[in-house]
């Protein structure tokens, strides 16, 4: 149902988890641990499958928090939980508030998980290519130094995404990577389709990490494409399926 980061395991004052598809209730193309409020599953499995994952970082059902994620930059602070139906648009989000669980949807995106233990501080973000690019992650630093975090005491983790080896892109999303950078070239190598190139996305998160000054860093190194275990965005495309699961990545302070 779950695994864990071994540097965020060993971080105290947190718990966390990053979510496979097994251990709920859903079924067909969404089986079974499927978080995502915004799929056509029955909103009564998607209900059960957040409770126990709430359950499994021991907190509320209504403290375990997803936004509305739009591929932004932005990051938000935050203080007190919300209802599912009205849940803030934006990729990130911070918090010191004890009981409230981060969490960051994806299938195929980076979820990203961060905590300084010692001024008890988390955050959680969804970095796709996109946010990634536009700076999520930079956003979610400078929001977690809004609360007193020092990012040379930071702790990240890099959860399930999509894998070099499964990341096929077109010569204009080169191109978009290349104008912004010339050493983003780096994250790519060639594809065996001519025009095309196979994208390294954590490769790109991690540097972005590293340039803010993230030197603590954990990647679970699991290829959300080519692991049933996880959902799949670009997996149920090539399947041709009408819609597919969202994982739910969290983190929460302890009291």
């Amino acid at each position: 149902m779950m695994f864990e980061s071994s540097l965020l395991a060993a971080t105290p004052g947190i718990r966390h988890a990053f979510f496979t598809r097994e251990g709920g209730v859903s079924q067909g193309i969404y089986a079974s641990l499927n978080g995502g409020l915004g799929s056509n599953d029955d909103p009564a499995h998607v209900a059960e499958n957040r409770k126990r994952m709430a359950d499994a970082v021991d907190v509320a059902p209504s403290h375990f928090l997803t936004l509305f994620q739009i591929h932004s930059p932005d990051a938000l602070i935050v203080d007190k939980p919300w209802e599912p139906s009205e849940r803030p648009r934006a990729d990130a989000m911070v918090t010191r508030v004890p009981g409230l669980a981060l969490g960051a949807s994806a299938a195929d995106c980076g979820p990203i998980l961060f905590a300084d233990a010692s001024a008890r501080v988390i955050g959680a973000a969804h970095a796709g290519w996109k946010g990634a690019l536009t700076g999520v992650l930079e956003s979610t630093i400078t929001a977690m130094e809004t609360l007193g975090a020092d990012r040379g005491r930071i702790v990240a983790a890099i959860g399930p995404l999509i894998r070099q080896q499964s990341y096929e892109v077109g010569a204009e999303f080169v191109t978009r990577f290349n104008e912004g950078d010339a050493g983003n070239a780096r994250f790519f190598v060639p594809s065996q389709r001519d025009g095309h190139a196979m994208f390294d996305l954590a490769g790109f998160i991690r540097a972005r990490l590293e340039q803010a000054g993230i030197l603590i860093i954990d990647d679970t190194g699991v290829d959300t494409y080519s692991d049933d275990r996880f959902f799949s965005y670009r997996r149920t495309t090539h399947r041709k399926e009408p819609d597919y699961g969202r994982h739910i990545h969290a983190i929460v302070l302890e009291e």
